[in-house]
């Protein structure tokens, strides 16, 4: 059974899908309860940098830093080096992280820090994921920042 707010980020995931977006979605979780939700929306914003991480904290709003503290981020896929970075800055401890299959981010940057990070390798997010980079290739190379080229699985 998968963690309720697993669901959430991948519910955010498939918004972003259904919107024409990249599939990628995240929670912020502080004391058991979701105080930011998002969704990749470079597409739907025309933004460099409003990965699903970005939009979740982004939605949550200007918070002390102990809120950030004590929470857990949870993101359908492996942060990239800005979300990474993100997560670093404000000093949140714990992120559970749907699948890193499609793409591996700083993961171990985050674990060299002390961030506890979760891998559950979710069926649904990579099934999710390689859809989507096999539908949009170009898309996917340009929001992580490559040149079209073919990317292994």
């Amino acid at each position: 059974m998968k963690d309720e707010f697993l669901k959430v980020a991948i519910e955010e995931a498939k918004k972003g899908y259904r919107e024409g977006g990249i599939p990628i979605g995240s929670v912020l979780v502080h004391n058991k309860e979701i105080i930011g939700r998002g969704h990749n929306r470079r597409v739907q914003k025309g933004s460099a940098i409003l990965h699903g991480e970005m939009d979740a904290l982004e939605n949550a709003g200007r918070l002390p830093a102990s809120v950030y503290r004590e929470s857990t981020l949870y993101t359908t896929l492996s942060p990239c080096s800005m979300c990474s970075g993100t997560i670093l800055l404000y000093g949140i401890p714990r992120v559970v992280i749907a699948e890193n299959k499609t793409f591996l981010g700083e993961e171990e940057l985050l674990r060299s820090r002390g961030v506890e990070v979760t891998v559950l390798d979710d069926t649904e997010c990579i099934d999710l994921m390689r859809t989507f980079i096999e539908e949009k290739p170009e898309l996917w190379n340009e929001d992580i920042g490559e040149e079209n080229e073919e990317r292994p699985f």
